[in-house]
């Protein structure tokens, strides 16, 4: 029986890769690049050790629903005057059109675990745009002029685009986060 909750993998072997084994995260799959002339004994446990790496040093990158409420919080005090005080703020896996998204009636932000491992720039960006719907419900220009306070605003926007695209995603107008 297999795991539910294990990626997908896929082995790629080389015949010109010699010695050498790597891995890396494309989407909800991990790839990893093994010789040919490995045995099948081999490839499993490099397999293994690889997907376990990537693994570990993804679960470092991750911020747990604590971290992300004091980060907000920095971020309130640093680009929003500390006008915007989240009640909570926590990872849902069931944003897959949105990177985000706030209801200012309770106070709460939501943020996409597609998030996760992308970085602390693009992660703040989205947590500033949410953060501004405290102050600002719509996306008047009274908004994203809270937003644009973020100094990283615009290169955010643009990896967020050329993410979406690359993962064939129809981004909404703007690079619109919600």
């Amino acid at each position: 029986m297999t795991d539910p909750e294990a990626p997908e993998v896929e082995v790629r072997r080389s015949e010109r890769r010699r010695r050498t084994v790597s891995a890396y995260r494309d989407g909800h799959r991990i790839v990893v690049l093994v010789p040919a002339s490995l045995s099948a004994a081999e490839e499993a446990e490099w397999v293994r050790t690889m997907v376990e790496r990537i693994e570990r040093a993804e679960q470092k990158r991750r911020l747990s629903d604590d971290d992300l409420v004091a980060r907000a919080r920095r971020l309130s005090d640093s680009y929003l005057g500390g006008l915007a005080e989240p009640e909570s703020v926590r990872w849902v896996d069931n944003q897959h059109t949105r990177w985000g998204s706030c209801t200012p009636g309770d106070r709460t932000i939501r943020l996409s675990v597609r998030l996760q491992g992308m970085p602390g720039w693009v992660i703040d960006y989205v947590l500033v745009h949410e953060l501004a719907h405290l102050i600002e419900a719509g996306h008047d220009a009274g908004f994203w002029a809270w937003v644009d306070r973020y100094p990283q605003a615009d290169k955010a926007k643009g990896y967020l685009e050329g993410w979406s695209a690359a993962a064939r995603l129809d981004p909404p107008p703007g690079a619109d986060v919600d």
